[in-house]
C-alpha cells in the first residue's frame, strides 16, 4: 500500500482528515522522548535526540510523503497544496523534523522540476528525499566565486559522455555526499554565461578528489574538490549543453530561498538561535534596558523577514518561481543573522569568553558562541550579499547593469 493511502491524505483531504492521519503517525512513529521534548523547546529535542539517532529513524518520516508533502507522490511527496502543508507543518515544526539532504532538495530538485526529464526526476528525487544519496554543489572555484561565470572548469564530449577537468571549492557537505550538482564549461568560445553545461556528478567516479576546509568554528562543512578526467554520462546532464547558466538559476534561487528561510524546512537560522528564543531567555532572567531594545528592534526585522518570505511563497503557489525576489531576502536574512547571533552572544556575558583550548574546543563552545561564529558566513553563503545587492537593483529595480567593458566578449577573451 502506497503513503498516500497508508496516511489517508491527499490533496482533496479535508483539514480535520488530514490533521488526524498526522496526529495518528506522530503518536505511533515519534519517539515519547522526543514529543515530551518539543513542549521544552528545540534545544530540549536536542540535548536528548543525538543526530545519528535522527538520521537512523529518519528514514521512516520520509517514507510517509511528509518531508516533500507539496511534491507529486511519485517522487517521494504526498501531492498536497501549499495550504495543506502549512497545515501540516503547524503540527510538525515542534518536534523539529528537520529535512536532512537539504541541498539536494532545495539546490538540486528546483532544476530538476524545471528542466530536468522525467526520468531524470524518478531516477534522483526519491532517494533523495530518503537521504539515502546526499547531495552537494560544486559551483565555485578559486577564481570563479563572486563572477562565477567566469568559471573554468571543462567538460569535452567524448561518445555518449563527458569528461570533467578542473577544480571547485566551497562544496558544503561534499565530504559526506554521494552526488553534486556541477557547473562545467563546454564552449570557451562562446560568451562566459554562454558555454556553461549543468551536470550531475557521482563523487564516488574516479578521478574525484575531495579535501576537508576545517572553518574558523573549528569544524569542516567546506571542501575543496580535484576532478582528473572524471567521466559523467550525457543521461546526468541537465538542460542543452551551453545553456547550464539559466538552469544554475533555479538552483541559485533555490539556494537564497533556503537561505533567507523562505523554502519549507529552510535554513533560516543557520548556526544560532531566533530571536524568540532569545527574548523566552531573557523572561528567564532579566536583561538590561538596552538589550530590551535589542531585541524588540530584532523581533520586529524578523517579521519583516517573514512577510517577505510569503510574497515569495505565494509567488511560487501563483505558478511562478522565487527569482531574484529570493535575492531580497537572503541579503537581508545574513545581516538579520548575524545580528541576532551576536545579541545571543552578549547575553552570555563573560561564559561567550570562557572555552577551553584543547583538541576538543570546538564541540565545547557554547551553543550560542558557535552560532555566532557560524552565523559569519551568512553574507557570503548562497551568493554574497554584493552581487545580490546587484541582483535586486537590476532585476527588482529595474535599474541599468553595472558598466563591463568585456560584455558580450567570449569568455577565452575574458581577462580573468
Amino acid at each position: 500500500m502506497d503513503v498516500a493511502h497508508r496516511l489517508a491524505v491527499g490533496p482533496d483531504s479535508a483539514d480535520d482528515a488530514l490533521l488526524e492521519a498526522v496526529e495518528a503517525w506522530v503518536a505511533s512513529e515519534v519517539p515519547q522522548s522526543w514529543q515530551n521534548a518539543a513542549a521544552e523547546g528545540r534545544q530540549a529535542i536536542r540535548a536528548i535526540r543525538p543526530r545519528a539517532e535522527y538520521e537512523a529513524w529518519y528514514p521512516s518520516f520520509a517514507a510517509t510523503g511528509l518531508a516533500v508533502s507539496t511534491w507529486p507522490v511519485a517522487y517521494g511527496g504526498l501531492d498536497l497544496s501549499v495550504e495543506q502543508a502549512r497545515l501540516i507543518e503547524g503540527r510538525l515544526g515542534p518536534l523539529n523534523l528537520g529535512r536532512l539532504n537539504p541541498l539536494g532538495l532545495h539546490n538540486m530538485a528546483p532544476a530538476l522540476f524545471a528542466h530536468g526529464t522525467e526520468a531524470q526526476r524518478l531516477r534522483f528525487l526519491p532517494p533523495m528525499v530518503q537521504n539515502a544519496e546526499r547531495w552537494c554543489q560544486m559551483f565555485s572555484e578559486p577564481g570563479a566565486g563572486s563572477d562565477l561565470a567566469s568559471l573554468s572548469m571543462r567538460a569535452e564530449l567524448d561518445g555518449d559522455e563527458w569528461v570533467l577537468n578542473g577544480q571547485k571549492v566551497w562544496s558544503t557537505w561534499a565530504h559526506h555526499s554521494e552526488f553534486a550538482i556541477c557547473l562545467a564549461r563546454t564552449d570557451p568560445s562562446a560568451m562566459k554565461r554562454k558555454g556553461i553545461t549543468y551536470f550531475l556528478v557521482d563523487l564516488r567516479s574516479p578521478g574525484v578528489e575531495v579535501r576537508e576546509l576545517r572553518h574558523m568554528g573549528g569544524t569542516v562543512d567546506f571542501n575543496e574538490v580535484w576532478l582528473d578526467d572524471v567521466r559523467v554520462p550525457d543521461t546526468n546532464r541537465v538542460g542543452a549543453a551551453g545553456d547550464g547558466w539559466r538552469v544554475a538559476a533555479s538552483t541559485l534561487a533555490g539556494e537564497r530561498q533556503m537561505v533567507a528561510g523562505s523554502g519549507s524546512g529552510g535554513v533560516d537560522r543557520i548556526g544560532g538561535s531566533g530571536v524568540a528564543r532569545l527574548i523566552e531567555a531573557a523572561r528567564r532572567n532579566p536583561v538590561d534596558p538596552v538589550m530590551k531594545d535589542r531585541l524588540v528592534a530584532l523581533y520586529c526585522e524578523e517579521q519583516v523577514r517573514g512577510w517577505t518570505n510569503e510574497r515569495v511563497r505565494a509567488t511560487v503557489k501563483a505558478g511562478g518561481t522565487p527569482g531574484p525576489a529570493a535575492s531580497v531576502g537572503k541579503v537581508h536574512q545574513g545581516t538579520l543573522n548575524q545580528a541576532i547571533q551576536l545579541a545571543a552572544t552578549d547575553m552570555l556575558g563573560a561564559a561567550a569568553m570562557a572555552f577551553p583550548l584543547a583538541d576538543t574546543w570546538a564541540e565545547s563552545l557554547p551553543y550560542e558562541l558557535s552560532g555566532m561564529i557560524r552565523s559569519r558566513a551568512n553574507t557570503i553563503e548562497g551568493g554574497t550579499t554584493e552581487v545580490n545587492k546587484n541582483v535586486i537593483g537590476e532585476k527588482v529595480l529595474g535599474l541599468p547593469r553595472e558598466p563591463d567593458p568585456w560584455h558580450g566578449a567570449s569568455w577565452e577573451d575574458t581577462p580573468r
